[in-house]
């Protein structure tokens, strides 16, 4: 009898933010906010995060609107990478 492998695809995760640095070679950092509910009080709250993200060629700029895709560890904080530039800054 062959044993047959199952190979699971994981779903990686996209998320969208704002350029709000780019002084590192290679890399961005990504602010992406998001809303949720206060939990005692109900209200909708936006927080934020920021990301370092993968930037090969360098594209991003300040103010840039970015999609980022998530990825195997490049190195210690970096575990996300560029998808795509959605709006240039002006």
């Amino acid at each position: 009898m062959e044993k047959t492998k199952k190979t699971v695809q994981k779903r990686k995760k996209v998320l969208q933010g704002l350029v709000v640095s780019d002084k590192m070679q290679k890399t961005a950092v990504v602010s992406v906010e998001r809303t949720v509910q206060h939990p005692l009080y109900k209200k909708t709250v936006r927080k934020s995060k920021k990301y370092k993200i993968h930037d090969e060629e360098n594209v991003c700029q300040i103010g840039d609107q970015v999609r980022l895709i998530e990825c195997k560890p490049i190195s210690k904080d970096k575990s996300w990478r560029l998808l795509e530039v959605v709006r240039k800054a002006v």
